[in-house]
């Protein structure tokens, strides 16, 4: 459990209170007093992630307030650790709301990211009611901030062999095995398409494979795209676009914190997680617009825009998930502009054509918090990615609906899985909240860990 956090029957601990916007003054109407005086002095009307330190008459905390707006938040409470002294406080009161959420914004609201300036802190504890599972809350935190740490590191020392270290040091932490396929290796074993996008970079491209959990399990395979800078190709992004392209292995870095929930909770499947690490660079051998690709799957790929390297990486990862039949796919990608164009950043969608998962997802998004939304598969555009000279061209030739059809190129490469379900996430924060600063974000990853849960837990 996170040292954050501390159990025990006893109230010794500071009280915190949450109040809602314009609730403050029935507050002072039960709790009379220098803080009741102060909280009307102070001007604080509850407004969400404000926190006001009440005194008790003698130079000392009688309590806190903290303001949780309408209440729609659930995680408003990571507004307290860099506020609060240092001391053991406690949620108050009964209006406090779902207590493992608020633990879990607390948490998250101690992350920082150190690896350059900055260093470690303690923080303020929080109690918690018997009622909290304290080390279920830190496994979600400590998934998140795994997630948040590689998508923060820059592409400088986050390569596709650093990518590989990092997979390595989780597997290693539970037991699992590990193999990597590295440079000419991957067309000797037969993923071209990972080694066409990744040869012009200075590291060499690699496909990470690690497998964990008895073997006659069911099989849940994590696929997360792990392209760790992106220029775009030839098809060369401007200097602005390129700002943020560290966080292009968003999808690996959330399925590889996922998988560590999951061996960490000890789920009775057979995990497999396979992340294609490359870094899409410019040099005198890149793929170029309008090559053929083979694929692993034999299906010829035109390409119509080296800057879409993603879900060609992707591709040839899917496919050597789907070769194992396992019960579920799922894939993670910060594959396109367009679905934060329909969604925003926030609002990761997902695409699959099984019905009972899209309602399983729904269901664990809800009781998460985790936001989500689901996409249709739309047929009729599936024919916008044809080619005159391929099986396939890996985008369309128009502007329109570019998360769908990135979708639909997904998902002919997938055949023998039970179900397979597409996520196209951001992976990034670019507006503070609190618990939530403005940098790498994990999406999706709990609410995926409670649907696995809720099937394969004990």
């Amino acid at each position: 459990m996170l040292d954050i956090f501390i159990t025990r029957k006893d109230a010794a601990a500071t009280p915190v209170w949450l109040v809602r916007s314009g609730e403050t003054e029935n507050w002072c109407e039960t709790h009379a007093g220098p803080g009741a005086a102060w909280v009307t002095t102070s001007g604080f009307k509850g407004e969400a992630g404000k926190v006001l330190l009440l005194p008790d008459g003698s130079g000392g905390l009688a309590g806190v307030l903290l303001g949780v707006g309408d209440g729609s938040d659930p995680f408003v409470a990571g507004a307290l650790p860099t506020v609060l002294p240092m001391g053991d406080f406690r949620l108050a009161g009964e209006k406090h709301g779902d207590v493992a959420k608020a633990a879990l914004g607390y948490a998250l609201g101690t992350y920082r990211f150190t690896r350059y300036s900055g260093t470690p802190r303690e923080w303020p504890r929080l109690v918690l009611p018997e009622s909290v599972d304290g080390e279920e809350v830190s496994r979600l935190a400590r998934a998140v901030f795994l997630a948040r740490d590689l998508i923060n590191t820059p592409a400088g020392d986050m390569s596709p062999a650093d990518l590989a270290a990092a997979a390595e040091k989780v597997a290693a932490a539970h037991e699992a095995s590990f193999r990597v396929v590295e440079g000419d290796a991957l067309l000797a074993e037969n993923y071209p398409m990972i080694h066409a996008v990744g040869r012009a970079a200075g590291v060499a491209p690699r496909l990470i494979d690690m497998r964990w959990g008895r073997a006659d399990a069911p099989k849940v395979t994590l696929v997360g795209k792990g392209v760790c800078f992106d220029t775009g190709g030839l098809d060369l992004k401007p200097s602005s676009a390129m700002l943020l392209m560290k966080k292009d292995m968003g999808g690996a870095a959330c399925v590889l914190a996922l998988a560590q929930m999951l061996m960490e909770a000890k789920l009775d499947i057979r995990l497999r997680l396979l992340i294609p690490a490359v870094e899409n660079s410019v040099s005198g051998n890149a793929f170029r617009p309008g090559d053929v690709l083979p694929s692993r799957k034999g299906i010829t790929v035109e390409i119509g825009n080296t800057d879409a390297e993603g879900r060609l990486v992707l591709a040839d990862a899917l496919v050597e998930a789907d070769e194992e039949k396992p019960d579920l796919i799922i894939d993670m990608a910060t594959l396109t502009g367009a679905a934060r164009t329909a969604l925003g950043p926030d609002l990761p969608p997902f695409y699959t054509d099984d019905e009972e998962l899209a309602s399983e997802i729904a269901v664990s998004s809800e009781a998460m918090s985790d936001p989500l939304w689901r996409m249709p598969l739309w047929k009729p555009y599936d024919g916008w990615l044809e080619s005159k000279i391929a099986d396939v061209n890996h985008i369309s030739d128009g502007p329109f609906a570019g998360s769908i059809t990135a979708a639909l190129f997904l998902r002919r490469f997938v055949e023998k899985a039970r179900s397979h379900v597409h996520f196209d996430i951001y992976g990034w924060a670019p507006k503070a909240k609190p618990g939530r600063p403005v940098g790498g974000e994990a999406q999706g990853i709990r609410a995926l860990y409670h649907l696995l849960q809720r099937r394969y837990g004990a």
